[in-house]
């Protein structure tokens, strides 16, 4: 595995293959883009370590360039290439925050010495960014917000987790904080340094998953003109985190059953396989062992993953959390509106802890979002809470146990009542329809049909 990766940005094809024929034999991954255009693409990818560009090209310039870097990837040094060997236009790009410049005719010892200085201050920052306290606190697990026995349980177990370099698995329903979880643990492992590369699984075509994964040499296809890395290559010595891990193809989990086995990574189109280091966090909001039992999940891959298993409860089994979360988000709210909203009366926080929340603290914050918007005084009322919690609307004493409210006045629609109903059958049978059907006393039939008339989806394999 090359130690490092540099994007060359420049639109000359003779200096470009004079740069990479010199680069390469040093050992480094390189990239290179014919444009300013092509090499921003490239950057904001990341997992770029040193970015080489001319200084004078197209309608995307050296300077855009450097501008666009320094904004977006704060760290990343870069070097620029000019023709004109001015001071002025040396002066200009060191001063924009440019690491260093050479003048063309490069002379290829001062181009190796100056991107292993590049290089090295890289390193460097990247150290001390990942050991400050900052970029802890901002990622950190005080970011998950609750305190309740079982929340506290997982966040405790996941920072022993973090400071090893095990494979980790979360699972929990869709809102319940998975992204959050895995942020913190790479934040609190010995890879702070290195990059956090992300993907969805469910959220890129089968087809398109494979290359993004493992990425692809030129040539490998009709369309690859130039080699593009994947995210195992741009994660290493760093960590990849691979949500909704469920949803990948047998396919594809055969070739990452590889890449646990032996850290090695075949792009498409290559003709070796190349070593990476690093973490693997994935996470999913199903049960992946009753899919190893319904043969859609390798059993091998379940338990290379598994190594570390955490499991994120649901709001609604951690309650005593809500006050705290209505804290923060109304907090967080009230900043960015410039509202003064205290809190909620009690008939109001009632409702809400009565509440299943099937989309967990996503769907909390939403509503929070909501009650900021509707709620003109100081403290929100049941009239300010969305539609669909006032189904479940207590006596006005809050000292009373509830009764049988009239949805009638509410003034909710049939239409708005029923679609809370499915809501709620669906949530508790965690997308099962026939188990959801059976909660609402009506045929798997009938569920779907009432499903496609309120545009209500579950994964297929919870089916």
């Amino acid at each position: 595995m090359p130690e490092s990766t540099i994007l060359i940005i420049e639109d000359e094809s003779r200096m470009r293959s004079l740069i990479d024929l010199v680069l390469r034999s040093e050992g480094y991954r390189l990239i290179l883009a014919e444009s300013g255009e092509a090499g921003l693409r490239f950057a904001d990818e990341g997992g770029i370590d040193l970015v080489l560009t001319d200084w004078q090209m197209g309608e995307v310039s050296g300077l855009d360039v450097l501008e666009h870097i320094t904004k977006e990837s704060p760290g990343v040094p870069v070097v620029i290439i000019t023709g004109f060997g001015t001071v002025k236009s040396a002066v200009e790009a060191t001063k924009k925050g440019a690491f260093d410049y050479i003048s063309k005719p490069i002379d290829n010892d001062e181009l190796k010495i100056v991107v292993k200085r590049a290089l090295d201050m890289r390193r460097l920052t990247l150290e001390n960014l990942g050991l400050s306290q900052g970029l802890r606190e901002q990622f950190g697990f005080d970011k998950i917000i609750g305190a309740s026995p079982k929340l506290s349980s997982v966040k405790a177990l996941a920072r022993d987790i973090a400071v090893t370099d095990s494979t980790v698995l979360i699972a929990g329903e869709s809102g319940t904080g998975k992204e959050l979880l895995a942020r913190a643990i790479h934040y609190a492992s010995p890879r702070a340094g290195g990059p956090l590369i992300s993907i969805n699984c469910a959220a890129i075509p089968e087809h398109l998953l494979e290359s993004e994964l493992f990425g692809y040499e030129k040539g490998a296809f009709t369309d690859a003109k130039k080699a593009k890395p994947g995210r195992f290559l741009l994660a290493h010595r760093g960590t990849l985190f691979l949500d909704e891990i469920g949803e990948m193809s047998t396919a594809t989990q055969v070739k990452l059953l590889r890449v646990l086995e032996d850290r090695m990574i075949e792009p498409l189109g290559g003709v070796r396989g190349i070593k990476v280091d690093l973490r693997l966090v994935a996470a999913t909001n199903q049960d992946l062992q009753d899919l190893v039992k319904r043969g859609k999940f390798r059993e091998d891959l379940f338990y290379r993953l598994s190594v570390c298993p955490l499991h994120l409860p649901p709001l609604r089994e951690r309650t005593g959390d809500m006050p705290i979360l209505l804290e923060h988000f109304l907090a967080r709210y009230n900043r960015e509106r410039g509202t003064r909203i205290a809190g909620l009366t009690p008939q109001a926080l009632r409702l809400v802890e009565m509440y299943a929340w099937p989309g967990n603290v996503r769907e909390f914050q939403n509503m929070v979002e909501w009650v900021t918007i509707t709620c003109k005084g100081t403290s929100v009322n049941v009239d300010n809470l969305p539609a669909y919690l006032k189904i479940t609307k207590p006596d006005s004493d809050p000292d009373t146990k509830p009764s049988v409210p009239s949805l009638l006045s509410y003034g909710l629609s049939v239409e708005e009542v029923e679609k809370v109903m499915l809501e709620e059958a669906l949530a508790r049978a965690k997308g099962n329809v026939s188990e959801a059907a059976r909660l609402l006393k009506i045929t798997r039939n009938t569920l779907r049909y009432r499903m496609g008339k309120y545009h209500l989806k579950v994964s297929s394999d919870a089916e």
